[in-house]
């Protein structure tokens, strides 16, 4: 199954192996330009709201991805379980974070375990497994000040959780796997859940728990894989092909929302606007054509004026603007160009999930590899977060 999630994202490289801010003409089917150039702003935005429907719709140049096998054995349903919980067990934790965690329970199991909690924060997951199921848990967690809140809430309910303050990616915790049957991590990100998986099967563990989030956050400027057989593929079908995984590409996994709000929507379309009006200003002032990025900055940037945006970038960037600047034109330009963004993000989105299945499948043959039974699901229902694979795993 890996190898033919691997096949066939190399196979599409050329259509999400790409920054559509630096893009502006692809070298793509001429058939499939055509239907992009074609689309209403209001179709787009149908699309980009429906994966299902623009698979699709899109299915005719990109076949193979209808035919990708599903890799999760379970998909959980659309409302998760409710526990009997106290609300004051739950103070502090945010309603969304609560539904998670609520529908992770279900897919744990059930008796009494020694549970090591990877990058616990304040414990919620954790103080929420040794109320339900009286597992008893050590929660790792690397800022003091979360320690510090996450033991006092455990000591005041009276519950078998302590913190251990520690860096993952720096300390061993030997003594600490040595007493645990298992370990568990929610969206733990990049580097993080990797370790977790390289340390759990180094101290054979019998049980772990992940579910992976922000694949990108990673040190290295590449991704080689993390199996034996995943890094063969890889080698074979990207790098050898001169097209290595880089961060960015990475990030295309995590770049759906689905619990955006229509304001957030409206000013993630105004920054993408702004962004882009100020390139192409920044390309007739610098003389310069190539893509130059800005940072992120806070939201409120893009709920002010542009003119204020628009100096901002410039300083930033080191150039110096006209006295007068036509600002209804530049951000006509803008607007243009975030339409075909908007048009070839359609084609990208396409393999968020399939990128998102390959690096999970990854990390599950990892274990594999390394003497564990494996076993990948969707602990939650898609809406209440895009990043809802589980990865089980239990010693043979």
């Amino acid at each position: 199954m890996l190898k033919q999630y691997v096949t066939t994202l190399a196979e599409y490289a050329k259509y999400w192996q790409f920054s559509p801010f630096e893009c502006s003409r692809p070298d793509w089917n001429p058939t499939l330009v055509q239907y992009l150039v074609n689309l209403s702003e209001a179709e787009i935005e149908e699309l980009a709201a429906d994966s299902r429907l623009s698979l699709s719709c899109f299915s005719p140049w990109f076949p193979k991805l209808l035919v990708l096998p599903d890799i999760a054995d379970e998909v959980a349903d659309a409302a998760p379980p409710s526990y009997d919980i106290p609300f004051w067990l739950t103070n502090g934790i945010g309603g969304r974070k609560l539904a998670q965690i609520e529908a992770l329970l279900a897919q744990l199991p059930t008796q009494p375990q020694r549970l090591m909690e990877w990058c616990a924060g304040k414990g919620h997951l954790g103080r929420l497994l040794s109320f339900t199921y009286q597992h008893s848990v050590c929660s790792v967690e690397w800022q003091p000040a979360l320690c510090e809140a996450g033991q006092r809430l455990a000591q005041q309910h009276q519950l078998p959780q302590h913190f251990i303050q520690a860096d993952v990616l720096q300390h061993g915790l030997d003594e600490q796997w040595a007493q645990v049957d298992g370990a568990v991590a929610l969206h733990a990100c990049g580097d993080l859940h990797l370790q977790l998986l390289r340390a759990g099967a180094e101290h054979q563990v019998q049980n772990l728990y992940v579910a992976p989030c922000c694949y990108h956050l990673i040190k290295a400027d590449t991704y080689a894989g993390l199996s034996a057989y995943g890094q063969q593929l890889l080698r074979l079908h990207f790098m050898y092909a001169g097209r290595a995984l880089t961060r960015a590409d990475l990030k295309l996994a995590v770049q759906e929302q689905v619990t955006a709000g229509a304001r957030v929507a409206r000013l993630r379309q105004q920054e993408v606007q702004w962004r882009l009006a100020y390139q192409q200003l920044y390309q007739i002032v610098s003389g310069q054509l190539h893509y130059r990025p800005l940072p992120s900055v806070s939201k409120h940037w893009f709920s002010g004026e542009f003119e204020e945006f628009v100096q901002w970038a410039a300083q930033y960037h080191g150039i110096v603007l006209p006295p007068h600047i036509d600002i209804e034109r530049w951000l006509a330009h803008g607007e243009t160009a975030r339409l075909q963004v908007a048009r070839l993000d359609l084609v990208r989105h396409l393999f968020r999930r399939p990128l998102e299945a390959m690096l999970v499948l990854d990390r599950a043959t990892f274990l594999a590899e390394h003497g564990y039974q494996v076993q990948i699901s969707e602990f939650c229902n898609y809406h209440l977060t895009p990043r809802n694979f589980l990865i089980s795993a239990c010693r043979a």
